[in-house]
């Protein structure tokens, strides 16, 4: 049976056991800055295949990472020069996904054989308050392959009822997606305009 918080009277224990589940390995529909998105720890190979499953999602695509510092860049073996990441210093946190080099074999399960990985610091405090806790966790639109995303919780449930873990309810949301840039000789290529606009 999945769990359902209401976001306008979360107490701090309810965060805790919110963070508990995900750390746990399970999967769950939190609210991020942009949409609602599907989201589980990027350090379990078998949550990650889990919500590919749950999506019928394409398994070369991979999935972006909220983390809550550039310092959990570390645990994906990437390591930024200075240049970089003053200017990530700039852009984050923000609705902005990053797509990085990331070749190691040990993350395949993320990578999914693209040898990149994209990822975000996202700016709601929510959320930011669930990353130093829970750990990178990976993010993906709440729907199925091809499918409307869910701007409620309802439609979130009709995509996936209980076969998730958690629920938490901000209310309708609909913000657009996360613009997507790369980072090539020091400087920012935008591969998709999403909500937020790089000045």
């Amino acid at each position: 049976m999945s769990v359902v918080f209401e976001f306008n009277i979360l107490t701090k224990k309810e965060i805790g056991q919110i963070c508990q589940l995900l750390v746990s390995g399970g999967v769950g529909v939190l609210p991020t800055d942009t949409i609602y998105g599907l989201h589980g720890s990027a350090k379990f190979p078998e949550t990650i295949e889990r919500i590919y499953r749950l999506k019928n999602r394409e398994g070369d695509k991979p999935m972006i990472i909220l983390i809550s510092s550039l310092l959990d860049l570390d645990q994906f073996g990437i390591f930024l020069d200075e240049k970089n990441k003053a200017i990530l210093g700039k852009v984050w946190p923000n609705p902005v996904s990053v797509v990085l080099s990331c070749p190691n074999p040990q993350f395949k399960y993320l990578h999914r054989g693209k040898e990149s990985l994209a990822f975000r610091i996202p700016k709601d405090e929510f959320l930011q308050n669930i990353l130093c806790q829970s750990g990178p966790l990976v993010s993906t639109s709440v729907n199925l392959a091809g499918g409307k995303s869910a701007e409620s919780i309802d439609e979130a449930a009709e995509y996936f009822g209980d076969r998730i873990d958690l629920y938490v309810n901000k209310g309708e949301l609909s913000n657009g997606s996360s613009t997507v840039i790369a980072l090539k000789n020091g400087e920012i290529q935008v591969l998709r305009q999403g909500s937020f606009k790089l000045s």
